[in-house]
């Protein structure tokens, strides 16, 4: 008989920690290899733990609700053969060993040196990326932060309870030098102004009032959202579009292609097709933000919003402009499937360069969307509604229309090249016909 350990899984490249939601066994449970232990959350993706052994739960060591970083031990099994089969996991903490003083240098009688956060306390204290960046944009002395993970490790989740409620235990100054030392493990980032956290309103509760936790998703989520309607300026422009050969073409299309393909053929897949298609002609559209340069992104992957009843998620379709209409189809409907049934994986959320966004399921006909950072521009598709347009000539007809809305982000983008794009995406949509269009 052997104890073998299931670690916290590297859900992502940048991935640094996990928080467990709900354990699906129970000490004494015997498990077979790749079973699900239990569900996972980061601030990238829900996935589930595999078992990489078959046997006996022995132990259960972090609890639901409990955060920890990559590479924590979060269970135990005991199996009758010895580590085959172990998944090949990864840890990434980062010891911060106690500095010790030269024996040559005193401090000067009646000088007493400030410690450094980062020094106090005894033995090392061991931070991982993620929170020594929090702790360091928001000022947090993580000597004075109690944690609540295994051993007592601070979590982002014990720095964002202290940032919501306001009390920031103030860091002292600590030379540069020092620093350097402490994070020069931790992926490097761009030094940017950070807005002081707000204090979390006090607001009453009455009978009847529901209060409902935050997960770690919907955090996630807020998080970014914030960071980028405070780092990125945002710009937003609308372009009324005549889809009404769009329409046409697609209803005589979908009995049959439903019945050939096994999915349905929807609008959103032409108007993806569209974007990814004006993309590389307007390549700037693709862009990034980097401090002190924009990237021009090379492969055109977009990511779409999928729904669902309490988070939002961005998986992306790879290289959409390879891809046909059928194609995008496929892969709008897979990824809106995994996403509602929790099997989206982390690296299908990696990657996008621009997203599409489509409002109009839910009958919008005009939306200011919020920049999915670090991307520099995100497109809402709203509903096709039928309305009265004049025509040509002065006559009026009933024609299909929809708005298309761009958020951009003006430190990358000018309205010059937004609308040259916007006027693209136009002109391709209204052009689609069955006699210069295929899905195929």
């Amino acid at each position: 008989m052997a104890i073998e350990k299931i670690e916290m899984p590297k859900l992502g490249e940048s991935v640094t920690e996990g928080t467990i939601e709900k354990w699906l066994v129970k000490i004494g449970d015997t498990v077979n290899k790749y079973d699900p232990l239990a569900e996972v959350n980061t601030d990238k993706v829900t996935a589930e733990i595999p078992s990489s052994f078959a046997g006996t739960i022995k132990e259960i060591i972090v609890k639901e609700g409990e955060t920890v970083d990559v590479g924590v031990v979060v269970c135990t099994i005991e199996t009758e053969g010895g580590a085959e089969g172990n998944a090949e996991q990864e840890s990434q903490p980062v010891a911060v060993p106690a500095k010790e003083e030269p024996a040559n240098e005193m401090p000067a009688a009646g000088s007493q040196k400030p410690a450094s956060p980062l020094q106090r306390g005894a033995g090392a204290a061991r931070f991982s990326p993620a929170v020594m960046r929090m702790a360091q944009e928001n000022n947090i002395d993580l000597s004075l932060v109690q944690g609540s993970g295994k051993e007592g490790r601070i979590t982002r989740k014990d720095l964002q309870a202290i940032i919501d409620s306001g009390e920031i235990p103030t860091a002292v100054p600590v030379a540069a030098e020092q620093v350097a030392e402490v994070v020069q493990a931790a992926p490097v980032q761009e030094a940017r102004p950070v807005s002081k956290p707000a204090v979390a309103e006090s607001i009453p509760t009455a009978a009847g009032d529901i209060e409902i936790p935050i997960t770690g998703v919907r955090r996630a989520i807020a998080t970014n959202m914030l960071r980028s309607k405070h780092e990125a300026p945002h710009a937003w422009t609308m372009i009324e579009v005549d889809v009404t050969n769009l329409v046409q073409y697609r209803d005589s299309l979908k009995n049959d292609f439903k019945q050939k393909e096994g999915f349905n053929l929807t609008y959103f897949a032409f108007f993806v097709k569209a974007v990814s298609q004006a993309l590389k002609e307007f390549p700037m559209m693709n862009s990034m933000w980097a401090g002190d340069k924009i990237i021009q992104k090379k492969d055109i992957n977009i990511s779409i919003a999928v729904a669902t009843e309490d988070a939002l998620y961005v998986p992306v379709i790879k290289h959409a402009d390879e891809k046909t209409i059928k194609g995008i189809g496929r892969e709008i409907n897979e990824l809106a499937s995994k996403v509602r049934s929790g099997k989206l994986k982390s690296d299908e959320m990696l990657g996008g360069t621009f997203t599409v966004n489509n409002t109009g399921s839910f009958g919008s006909i005009q939306s200011m969307g919020i920049i999915n950072y670090p991307q520099a521009a995100i497109l809402q598709v709203e509903s096709i509604v039928k309305r009265p347009v004049v025509m040509n000539g002065g006559m009026i007809a009933v024609r299909d229309m929809v708005n298309l809305c761009l958020s951009l982000d003006h430190r990358v983008l000018d309205g010059l090249v937004a609308g040259r794009f916007l006027a693209r995406v136009k002109e391709i949509l209204e052009n689609i016909t069955a006699d210069n269009t295929s899905v195929y």
